[in-house]
């Protein structure tokens, strides 16, 4: 039984599709219900079982709520995908404290949230997994994106000390780490840069990256990078944090 956050589009829509094809039971989680309804139906017709709640994830009575109802419909809670999050073009000095508190609200708090409401249920299992979908940008910070990466950072930092913390419990925690994903993330994330909101460097497709999560989800890791070569950015960061800062801007510059 699989809960997956931000469900409606994206690497959570592709995802669900393709772990209806594995037969799973899914609870679809989004704000978006329409799509939602689609998306069920989708899910139906491939082979698979699906429970769609209408969620916000910046609040915790709805992700409490969706985590209840999941629950009181399949009987158990095997796996948790946080993937809902959106992000901000902007630099820091343009971003106001209004934006930063809603990114960290969603992309941060809603993964808290909803970690906080299925441990209990997992430790009276003694089983579980939960995967977190950050970013590469949750390793290394990129300019126009100072926000969003420190929600990232966040993600990472909880996701680590949950991972030690329930060591030997029976409940995996996984971090799933794509590059720029081509969906509709960059044309619904607001822009208030002077520079296009558009992927930088190699980017992928959301059906890969959901390959990459359902692969994780049959095979617990510790970490997944989806595009492999990103392990080498994170190195080189400890290494010349300085080459990548230029590295960086060049990117944004480029583009």
């Amino acid at each position: 039984m699989v809960i997956i956050t931000g469900a409606s589009a994206g690497i959570g829509r592709e995802t669900a599709l393709l772990l209806a094809k594995e037969q799973c039971r899914l609870a679809l989680a989004a704000r978006r219900k329409d799509r939602l309804g689609v998306l069920a139906e989708e899910v139906k017709r491939i082979g698979g079982e699906a429970l769609s709640v209408q969620t916000d994830v910046s609040d915790q009575k709805q992700v409490e709520q969706l985590i209840h109802e999941t629950v009181r419909r399949f009987g158990r809670l095997d796996i948790l995908i946080n993937n809902a999050g959106f992000g901000l073009f902007a630099k820091v000095e343009d971003t106001t404290v209004e934006e930063l508190q809603a990114i960290f609200a969603t992309n941060f708090a809603g993964t808290f949230y909803a970690i906080k409401a299925v441990l209990p249920i997992m430790q009276r299992q003694k089983a579980g997994h939960i995967i977190n979908v950050s970013s590469v940008a949750g390793k290394r910070g990129f300019p126009l994106s100072g926000a969003y990466c420190a929600t990232k950072f966040a993600m990472n930092g909880l996701t680590e000390s949950l991972r030690t913390e329930l060591r030997g419990s029976g409940i995996d925690v996984s971090l799933v780490m794509p590059v720029g994903t081509a969906t509709d993330f960059f044309t619904v994330a607001k822009n208030k840069s002077d520079r296009p909101s558009v992927p930088l460097g190699v980017v992928q497709s959301s059906h890969q990256v959901a390959q990459a999560i359902v692969k994780c989800a049959k095979s617990p890791k510790a970490e997944v990078f989806v595009y492999p070569p990103s392990r080498i950015l994170v190195l080189l960061n400890v290494i010349s944090p300085r080459l990548v800062d230029w590295f960086g801007t060049k990117l944004v510059r480029r583009r």
